[in-house]
This record gives structure tokens, C-alpha cells and sequence, in this order.
């Protein structure tokens, strides 16, 4: 949906200015309290999700910024949020097997490969997609539906317990077996 993640990067545009900018003129400070709680919402389900990928347990919230009423401790929760979401994404970003989940990949499928019985560019079936990702295959379909990252974070779920095994014939092309 690509009329949807457009309006999602306006959305994160906007929320960065609110939380680095000063007050606008002529913005009233309903208004930029507003834009300070949609900027915390925001980042704050952004560490979330990436938290959820890894697996990791949620940062923690009391909620303040419902009861906050000076702008100032809202911009402090906003700038804390953001900086969590960016060290929680730098870390998903880089899954601890990396390298060898994209020396595996190289010699499966394409990230999108939709052909069954092995899906996406780790090549994972519906058994193992349901074991190791379920909350992804319920709310996206098929490996071939997730994201890269996404493909490697599930099989890092695996390796936790099988090691590189599920690819006997490409994990011992990349010399992991």
C-alpha cells in the first residue's frame, strides 16, 4: 500500500519536527502538546514492534504524558522515546547471524518467493513459519510477505535451538555445518 507508508513518512516527518523544533508561531500550545503526545505514541510503538521482531521484553511505561501538562518534561519524553526507538532499531537491524543468514539466502530463494512448499529467502515451510513466527505468519501471510529482517529474526528463533540444521545443504555451502 504504498498511498498508506506515505502517509506514515509524512507522519514521522511531522513528529520529528514537533519533538526537535521550537514552537511555531502562531501554533498554540494545545497544539504542540498534541504534536509532543503523537510523538511519543509514535516512537515508543516503534521500539515496540522492533522489541516484538527480536524478542526481546517491552520497555516499560507509566504513561505520563497523559497527565503531563508542561511541554517541556513532554519534549524530554519525546527526545527519550526517540532515542530508544533508534538504539532498538540499530540492533534489529543487525541480527546476531547475519552473515550467514544472507551466505544462506544466497543460495535459497528470493526474499519474495512465494512458491510452496518453501517460502521466502530462507525457504522456510508452513511448519516452521508456524513455529518460530507465528505472530508474523497470522498478521502477514507467507515468508515471502515478510520483511528480510523479519525472515532472519525468525530463523534466529530456530538457531536457538536447531542451529543452522533446518539447512543442512546450504548451511554446509557457507561452511556453518
Amino acid at each position: 500500500m504504498p498511498h498508506r507508508r506515505t502517509h506514515i513518512v509524512l507522519l514521522a516527518v511531522a513528529l520529528l519536527a514537533s519533538v526537535a523544533a521550537p514552537a511555531q508561531a502562531g501554533e498554540s500550545k494545545s497544539e504542540r502538546i498534541i504534536a509532543l503526545k503523537e510523538g511519543i505514541k509514535f516512537y515508543r510503538q516503534a521500539t515496540w514492534r522492533w522489541q516484538l521482531l527480536m524478542e526481546e521484553r517491552r520497555t516499560s511505561t507509566r504513561y505520563h504524558e497523559e497527565w503531563a501538562k508542561g511541554s517541556g518534561y513532554l519534549q524530554w519524553l519525546a527526545k527519550l522515546w526517540k532515542q530508544r526507538s533508534a538504539k532498538v532499531k540499530r540492533l534489529a537491524q543487525n541480527p546476531p547471524h547475519k552473515r550467514q543468514w544472507l551466505c544462506i539466502h544466497g543460495y535459497e530463494g528470493a526474499w519474495n518467493d512465494p512458491n510452496s512448499p518453501y517460502y521466502g529467502g530462507l525457504q522456510m515451510d508452513l511448519e516452521f513459519q508456524s513455529t518460530y513466527g507465528p505472530e508474523l505468519l497470522r498478521r502477514k501471510g507467507t515468508a515471502n510477505n515478510w520483511t528480510p529482517l523479519e525472515q532472519m529474526w525468525v530463523a534466529e528463533r530456530a538457531y536457538r535451538t536447531r542451529g543452522f540444521w533446518p539447512w543442512p545443504n546450504t548451511a554446509r555451502y557457507c561452511g556453518l555445518i
